[in-house]
């Protein structure tokens, strides 16, 4: 649109293209404050975030060189046991193993009954040692007898 049209001033050709122009760059360098603030935010923002990165970064560092320490003190103990955990190993896959929970079942139940037979025989034999500590001896007045 021409801004002198109307005013009885002739077309110059070019001049509305070029108010055009100075008025977008008005309205943009309008705009320039708002832009540079959030351009100063944004970078305070990645200012923030690139500082917690860091500190992270430091403490996973931290957390590795812990673990390292840890897996150093424990590797040699760990390889020390390797032989005897492979003995351990070959001896469970044995076929034999398989049969051990039957084969202390069968001993159980063979043998509990045995020894709670002895041990009812060793209170029958207590008893008897008992009356036999009881009895009087030959020269007690109290068994005429002699018992």
């Amino acid at each position: 649109m021409d801004p002198f049209r109307g005013l009885g001033m002739p077309r110059i050709p070019g001049l509305s293209d070029l108010l055009s122009l100075l008025q977008t760059q008005t309205e943009a360098l309008a705009q320039l404050p708002r832009t540079l603030s959030d351009l100063n935010g944004t970078v305070r923002e990645l200012t923030l975030a690139t500082t917690m990165a860091r500190e992270t970064v430091e403490s996973a560092q931290r957390i590795a060189e812990r673990l390292e320490g840890l897996v150093e003190e424990l590797e040699e103990p760990v390889r020390a046991l390797r032989p005897g955990l492979e003995r351990v190993g070959r001896v469970l896959d044995d076929p034999a193993v398989d049969t051990v929970p039957e084969t202390l079942r069968r001993i159980h139940d063979d043998l509990m009954p045995l020894i709670h037979g002895l041990r009812q025989a060793q209170t029958k034999m207590g008893s008897v040692t008992g009356i036999l500590r009881r009895r009087p001896k030959d020269d007690d007045p109290d068994d005429p007898a002699g018992l």
